[in-house]
C-alpha cells in the first residue's frame, strides 16, 4: 500500500508541477498513511521507506546527491551534450525568449500571448503610410524598372532619399523616423505589392545593416558622424557579409583585417589593414558606406592580447583606395542593387570598428543580434505582401473570368487553389504582426525570427504557385499587364537570402532553438564547460534534477492528454476555440517530451541528423504559427465573419503537425523508442487530426472572391492603384464593374440562353469582338433599358480588357535586347 501511494503521489506532483518544498511532505504524508492503512506491514513498510528515501536524496539538494550522483552524471553528460562552436555560443547568447520559450516548455500559458501588447500604429506612422508611402508606390512601375531601366528611375531614388524611406527606425534625433518594428514592416509590406525592387532597396538599410548596427553598438561619435548621413540619404550603406568560399558558413569567412599602424588623414594611427571578397551584397553597386564582417589578428600583439581576434565589424568609405564595387549581380533578373565588393590591403583606423577598438571580436553576436530584428521584419513582410497582392488579385480575377457560362471562381478546382491562398496569407499576416510586436516590446527574438524567415518565404512559395495556376496563360505572358509574374521572379530571392530555407531549417530552427529555448539546457550547458569541476558540479546540481523533472512531467502530460484528447487541461474560452487550445496544449507537451528525447539521446549528434531536425523545426512551425492565428483573432475582437478562415488555419497548423511528428516517430533513430514514442504521443492513431472539410474549404476560397470585410481583412496593407490601365488596376476595375452589373449580365446570359443555336454562336463572338453590338442587341430585345447601355458596355469591355496579354513587335523586342547589351557588361570575379 506505501509503495502504491508513493508512486500515486509522485505522478500527482510531477503532474502539476509542485516545488520541492511541497512535494517532500506530501511524499513523506503518502506513503505514511499507505503504511498506516497497511497496518506497518513489514515487507510494504520497507520498500516505501526505501523509495521515499531515494527519492528525497534526489529531489532535496544534499552534499551526498552532488557528490555520488551529480557529479558522475556531470562527466557523462559532458559527453552527450551538443559541443558548440565559438559562432554557435554566441549566437546563443544573443537575442532573447519569449513565445518559443512556452513553446518549448510543453506547458504553454496561454494568458501571456492572449495579453501581450500588440502594437497598433501611431497616428505620425499611419500619415507616412497614408502620404509618402502611397506617392511612392504611385511613382513605381516593376515592369518599367525590371526590363527598361534596370534601377529605380532618378526621382524614385531622389523621393526615397528625401522623404526618410532610409532611417525608418533610427531615431529622430539623428534624424530619422523612430518609426516601430510594425510601422516598418508595414511600409516594407505595403511597397512590395508594387515593387519587389524598391522594397528591397528601402528594406536593407533598415534591416541588417550599418544603422542598425551603429544605433545598438556604435560610439555616440560614430552615430553622430553616420547616423544623420544615413537618415538623410546622403550615404547609402550596404553591409557585406558573405563570400565566394564561406555561404553558408558565415564563421569561416576568409575576409581579415590585420592590427597594424598605417596614414590616415595625414597622422599615423592604430588600425587594420584589411582585405575581402564579397558577393551577394544588396545595394553595393551604389554603396557609399560599406560594412564588411572580418576576422582579425593581431600577429605582433600590438594590442597585447592573443593575436587571434575574432569577428569583427567593420565601416569602409567607398572612395577608399584599393575598394572595389559597382558591378552588378542580376538577382532572378529583378533590379535592385545587388552585387560585389573587394578590397585589397585597406587601411582604415580604429574609429572604423564599429563600437570603436573595444568592440573587436564581438562581431558575431552584434550581427546575430541584428539579423533577429532583420529577419522578424524584411523577408516577412515581403512574403506576406505578396501573399496580400496574389489574394487580391487572383481572386479577383476568378470573380470576373468566364468559361463555360460563369465565372472560374465558382469551379471546385480552382477553389482548391484559392482556398490556400487566403489562408496561407492570414497564417503570414498573423505571424509577421506577432513577431514585428515582440520586436516593439523590447524582444529579440532569434528562433522566431528564423522561423518567420524560413515559412514564410515558403508559403508565399505555395501562395504565388497557386495563384499562377489560377490566372493560367494569363499569369505567363511576360509584360506590362500581367500582375503576378514579377512576384513569381522574385520567389527563389526569399528563399536563399539571409540564410538559405534548407539550412535555416535543418541546422538553425531546432538545433539552436531546442538549446536557447529550453529551460534547462543552457545553463547545463554552460556548467559542463566549466574549467573549474566543483563548481560546475554545484551549478550542474542546481538545474540537473529540475530538468529531469521537467522530461517527466511532459511524458506524464503527454500521456495523459493522449489518453483525453486533450480534455483534461485547462484553456481559455475566449473564441469559443476551446477544442484547438486543448490540441495545441497536447502536441506542446508531446513537442517538448520529443525534444527531450532528441537532445538525451542523439546530444552532440545532432548536426549531423538534419532529416530529425528539420522534422523538429517543421512542428516548432506549426505551433508558432498557430499561435500566431489565434493571438492575431484575439487582437481583431474574434469578429465571427473570420471564424471560417481561422478554423481552416487551425486545422491545417495541426494536421500539418501530427502528419511531421508522426513522420519523425517513424523515423526515430533509436528504434527501440518507436512503438513507444509512437504509444506515449498518439495512442489511438495519427488520425484525429484532419484537413479542413470541402465545405471549410470553400468558405474560405470566397473569402477573397467576395467583395466582403473578410476579404478586405485578407488584403489589408495592399497597394491599390488609382488608374484602372495599370496592371493590379484593371483587374480591380474589372471586379467592381463586374459586381455592379452582376444584375444586368445575368440577364443579358438568361436572353442569350433563350435564342436559337445559330443566333448564340453569333453573338457569342461579338461578346470577344463586337461588344457593343452586343449591348445594342440587348436593348433592342428589351433585356435592358437604353439607360443601362453604358453601364454594361463598360462592364463588358473591362472584362475583356482583363483577360488580354502582352505582344511585342519585333522593333520592340530588338528594343529591349539593346537595353540588355547597353546595361551590362559580364565580368566574372575570381
Amino acid at each position: 500500500m506505501s509503495v502504491l501511494f508513493f508512486f500515486i503521489s509522485v505522478l500527482v506532483l510531477l503532474y502539476l508541477n509542485t516545488r520541492t518544498f511541497i512535494s517532500a511532505p506530501v511524499l513523506i504524508a503518502a506513503t505514511g498513511t499507505g503504511a498506516f492503512l497497511n497496518h506497518w506491514a513489514m515487507v510494504d513498510t520497507a520498500c516505501g521507506a526505501l523509495l521515499l528515501t531515494t527519492a528525497l536524496l534526489v529531489i532535496v539538494p544534499n552534499p551526498l546527491r552532488r557528490r555520488y550522483l551529480s557529479l558522475p552524471l556531470l562527466r557523462w553528460v559532458r559527453g552527450r551534450l551538443p559541443q558548440l562552436s565559438d559562432t554557435e555560443a554566441q549566437a546563443l547568447r544573443s537575442g532573447s525568449v519569449d513565445w518559443d520559450g512556452e513553446l518549448f516548455s510543453g506547458h504553454p500559458h496561454w494568458p501571456r500571448l492572449l495579453q501581450a501588447k500588440h502594437h497598433k500604429l501611431t497616428p505620425e506612422e499611419q500619415a507616412f503610410l497614408d502620404g509618402p508611402v502611397e506617392t511612392l508606390c504611385s511613382m513605381l512601375n516593376d515592369w518599367q524598372i525590371n526590363n527598361e531601366l534596370f534601377d529605380l528611375p532618378q526621382d524614385v531614388w531622389t523621393f526615397i532619399r528625401n522623404n526618410g524611406f532610409f532611417g525608418l527606425i533610427l531615431p529622430k534625433e539623428y534624424g530619422g523616423l523612430g518609426f516601430s518594428a510594425v510601422a516598418h514592416s508595414e511600409i516594407v509590406m505595403r511597397i512590395s505589392t508594387r515593387s519587389v525592387s524598391a522594397a528591397v532597396t528601402v528594406m536593407v538599410p533598415n534591416s541588417l545593416g550599418p544603422g542598425e548596427l551603429l544605433l545598438h553598438y556604435g560610439t555616440e561619435e560614430q552615430k553622430a558622424l553616420h547616423l544623420p548621413r544615413l537618415s538623410g540619404g546622403v550615404d547609402i550603406p550596404c553591409f557585406a557579409l558573405t563570400s565566394p568560399v564561406a555561404g553558408s558558413d558565415a564563421g569561416a569567412i576568409p575576409d581579415k583585417g590585420i592590427v597594424c599602424e598605417g596614414e590616415w588623414q595625414g597622422q599615423r594611427v592604430l588600425g587594420l589593414r584589411i582585405t575581402w571578397n564579397k558577393r551577394y551584397i544588396t545595394l553595393a553597386p551604389v554603396a557609399t558606406l560599406i560594412g564588411l564582417a572580418i576576422k582579425v589578428y593581431d600577429p605582433e600583439r600590438l594590442l597585447g592580447g592573443e593575436d587571434h581576434i575574432g569577428v569583427t565589424c567593420v565601416l569602409v568609405p567607398h572612395d577608399l583606395p584599393g575598394v572595389n564595387s559597382g558591378s552588378r549581380h542580376l538577382p532572378m533578373d529583378t533590379a535592385f542593387m545587388n552585387g560585389p565588393t573587394w578590397g585589397n590591403d585597406v587601411f582604415i583606423p580604429m574609429d572604423c570598428v564599429i563600437g570603436g577598438q573595444a568592440r573587436l571580436g564581438q562581431g558575431w553576436t552584434m550581427l546575430m543580434e541584428c539579423l533577429a530584428i532583420g529577419r522578424s521584419i524584411s523577408l516577412p513582410a515581403l512574403a506576406t505582401g505578396a501573399g496580400k497582392l496574389v489574394s487580391l488579385a487572383a481572386g479577383s480575377y476568378a470573380r470576373v473570368r468566364e468559361q463555360f457560362g460563369r465565372p472560374i471562381s465558382r469551379f471546385e478546382g480552382i477553389q482548391e487553389a484559392l482556398e490556400p491562398i487566403a489562408g496561407y496569407t492570414y497564417m503570414m499576416d498573423a505571424a509577421r504582426l506577432l513577431t514585428a510586436s515582440m520586436l516593439d516590446r523590447g524582444v529579440r527574438p532569434a528562433v522566431p525570427s528564423a522561423l518567420l524567415k524560413y515559412r514564410s518565404t515558403d508559403l508565399m512559395r505555395i501562395v504565388i504557385n497557386h495563384g499562377m495556376d489560377v490566372v493560367a496563360g494569363r499569369g505567363v505572358i511576360g509584360g506590362p499587364r500581367n500582375f503576378i509574374a514579377q512576384a513569381y521572379q522574385a520567389v527563389p530571392i526569399g528563399i536563399t537570402v539571409e540564410g538559405a530555407n534548407i539550412l535555416t531549417r535543418s541546422l538553425i530552427m531546432f538545433g539552436q532553438g531546442a538549446i536557447r529555448c529550453h529551460p534547462f539546457i543552457v545553463e547545463e550547458i554552460e556548467a559542463a564547460g566549466m574549467a573549474d569541476e566543483t563548481a560546475g558540479a554545484i551549478r550542474f546540481d542546481r538545474v540537473f534534477y529540475r530538468h529531469v523533472a521537467h522530461t517527466l512531467r511532459n511524458a506524464l502530460r503527454t500521456g495523459v492528454l493522449g489518453l483525453s484528447c486533450g480534455l483534461l487541461t485547462r484553456v481559455p474560452a475566449t473564441g469559443n476555440i476551446r477544442r484547438y487550445y486543448r490540441q495545441l496544449n497536447r502536441l506542446s507537451a508531446a513537442f517538448a517530451t520529443l525534444t527531450d528525447a532528441v537532445l538525451l539521446l542523439i546530444g552532440g549528434n545532432l548536426k549531423a541528423r538534419q532529416r530529425l531536425s528539420g522534422r523538429m523545426a517543421d512542428c516548432l512551425v506549426q505551433l508558432y504559427y498557430a499561435s500566431a492565428v489565434i493571438k492575431q483573432w484575439h487582437e481583431d475582437g474574434y469578429p465571427e465573419a473570420e471564424r471560417p478562415l481561422v478554423e481552416w488555419c487551425l486545422q491545417t497548423t495541426l494536421h500539418d503537425l501530427q502528419q511531421q511528428m508522426q513522420q519523425l516517430i517513424d523515423n526515430f533513430p533509436v528504434r527501440l523508442l518507436r512503438w513507444p514514442l509512437r504509444l506515449l504521443v498518439f495512442p489511438f492513431g495519427a488520425a484525429g487530426l484532419g484537413q479542413p472539410d470541402d465545405q471549410l474549404g470553400g468558405q474560405v476560397a470566397a473569402s477573397i472572391v467576395e467583395d466582403t470585410p473578410v476579404r478586405d481583412r485578407i488584403t489589408r496593407g495592399v497597394y491599390l492603384p488609382g488608374n484602372a490601365d495599370d496592371s493590379l488596376g484593371r483587374v480591380l476595375n474589372a471586379f467592381r464593374l463586374a459586381n455592379q452589373t452582376q444584375q444586368l449580365r445575368d440577364r443579358l446570359h438568361a436572353g442569350l440562353r433563350k435564342r436559337d443555336p445559330d443566333e448564340v454562336d453569333q453573338i457569342a463572338l461579338l461578346m470577344g469582338h463586337q461588344r457593343r453590338e452586343l449591348v445594342d442587341w440587348a436593348v433592342a430585345n428589351g433585356i435592358i433599358g437604353q439607360e443601362q447601355h453604358a453601364e454594361l458596355l463598360e462592364a463588358l469591355n473591362a472584362l475583356y480588357d482583363v483577360i488580354r496579354v502582352d505582344a511585342f513587335d519585333a522593333d520592340a523586342i530588338k528594343t529591349m535586347a539593346d537595353q540588355v547589351r547597353g546595361q551590362y557588361r559580364v565580368v566574372v570575379r575570381k
